[in-house]
């Protein structure tokens, strides 16, 4: 994974949101200005998704216990969840070059401003070649911020696909908006509705305090044996099902990382190493299983926030992140499972025409695929070419994400978008699912 030479402003950024998203552990000192990330302040617990094996930081529903929430992704599989669309939300982190990740070539002035750069990858999507919102802002955290809360509004505390998730979820199933990290997305957050953060299987540990080996094991065995006692009160019955739960929680995620080891992966095709192919094969598999799951977020391969050495940045990252996802659609068609699945790629802002010496600065409109079967497979807004720049000397933006929202979720949520997208009606809906 190859990190870019990040802008002062990216790298307070990135503290800020780390301290946001992980419940419990503060929020370092807020710049003025600076939005704080939708589902700042969520309540979090952990639990064990016991038919999956996955250790899961659930936010959103923090008086409800593993058992409930088994319950309801069951009762939601049961009922046609796990037939129903996935959104898949990879978040190109740094605001990726539109003009190298997709490079028109054909346009005689390209090669006058990039003597150097020069990237190119191509795949069966559908290309939003210039897209944005006006007016532009510059900032990684303020315009990543619009994108994850679908409108331009700095104070907004919930994510545009944790809104879709108000409407259409299910307050026991926490599966049903899923970050693939280690905190929760943003763009997930919700005002009613449960919503998880899943990292890795192997990461997940259970301590006792002032205790250590060999005496941690036993402590915790009995310690969840008590959750089989009678309980007299309401207090003994409130502490024995906490009991329970920890009991639960350890004897299934023992059973999952010793059948992981014995078993090995049962992947129809083969990913690429790395965490991020890693993720997507788990993804894989829990759909193949049956988990009622409608919206999931990740972030891909490093950093592109490229500055400075680009063509070593977008070449070390894409080259991590696309063999992951061709793997992805392929495992996917493998298991029946392509025609529900559709994977976007966004980032914050795309970046200047005009490169800078061995890299590129923040600009204003940037690039977003779908990929997916049923992915129109076209070219949303024409590519505004490079003789007609803005003020700013910034590519002009053709297409707004926020018609993009609007189209993912009427077309392929079948979900009215005035009721989760502000001022939906003055947004055209490209045609984006066939």
């Amino acid at each position: 994974m190859a990190k870019s030479c990040s802008c002062e402003d990216f790298t307070r950024s990135q503290l800020l949101r780390r301290g946001a998203a992980v419940a419990g552990k503060g929020l370092p000192r807020i710049e003025p200005g600076m939005p704080l990330p939708a589902g700042t302040g969520m309540d979090r617990r952990t639990f064990l998704l016991r038919s999956a094996g996955a250790a899961l930081s659930v936010y959103g529903a923090a008086m409800l216990s593993p058992r409930h929430f088994e319950e309801g992704i069951a009762q939601a599989a049961a009922a046609g969840g796990s037939g129903e669309p996935v959104l898949v939300s990879i978040f190109m982190e740094g605001g990726w070059d539109a003009l190298s990740v997709l490079a028109p070539v054909g346009e005689a002035r390209y090669k006058e401003l990039r003597p150097v750069l020069g990237l190119h990858e191509e795949g069966k999507v559908t290309v939003f070649p210039a897209i944005g919102y006006e007016p532009s802002e510059e900032s990684h955290f303020t315009s990543r911020h619009y994108w994850e809360v679908g409108q331009l509004d700095a104070n907004a505390r919930s994510g545009w696909m944790g809104r879709y998730l108000d409407l259409v979820g299910n307050p026991d199933n926490p599966l049903q908006g899923l970050s693939l990290d280690y905190s929760l997305a943003p763009a997930l957050a919700t005002e009613t509705m449960p919503v998880a953060a899943v990292s890795s299987p192997a990461d997940y540990t259970m301590w006792a305090y002032g205790l250590g080996e060999p005496l941690t094991g036993p402590a915790l065995e009995t310690y969840g044996a008590l959750g089989a006692l009678s309980a007299p009160s309401p207090a003994y019955a409130q502490a024995r099902n906490a009991s329970y739960d920890t009991g639960l929680v350890l004897e299934e995620m023992a059973n999952f990382v010793t059948s992981e080891k014995e078993s090995g992966d049962h992947a129809p095709v083969t990913y690429p190493p790395g965490e991020f192919a890693e993720r997507l094969a788990v993804l894989a598999a829990m759909l193949h299983t049956g988990m009622p799951i409608k919206c999931v977020s990740m972030n891909a391969v490093g950093s592109y926030d490229t500055h400075a050495s680009e063509v070593d940045t977008l070449t070390t990252n894409l080259e991590q992140t696309i063999p992951a996802l061709v793997a992805f659609q392929r495992d996917l068609e493998a298991r029946g499972l392509d025609q529900r699945v559709l994977v976007q790629m966004w980032s914050e802002f795309g970046r200047r025409p005009k490169e800078n010496g061995s890299g590129t600065d923040h600009g204003a409109g940037g690039v977003a695929f779908l990929i997916g079967t049923r992915a129109a497979g076209k070219m949303v807004g024409e590519f505004p070419g490079l003789t007609n720049l803005d003020e700013n000397e910034n590519l002009i933006r053709t297409s707004d994400y926020r018609g993009m929202y609007c189209s993912l979720l009427e077309q392929w949520f079948q979900t009215e978008a005035g009721l989760v997208i502000p001022e939906a009606a003055s947004f055209e809906r490209p045609l984006l699912v066939a």
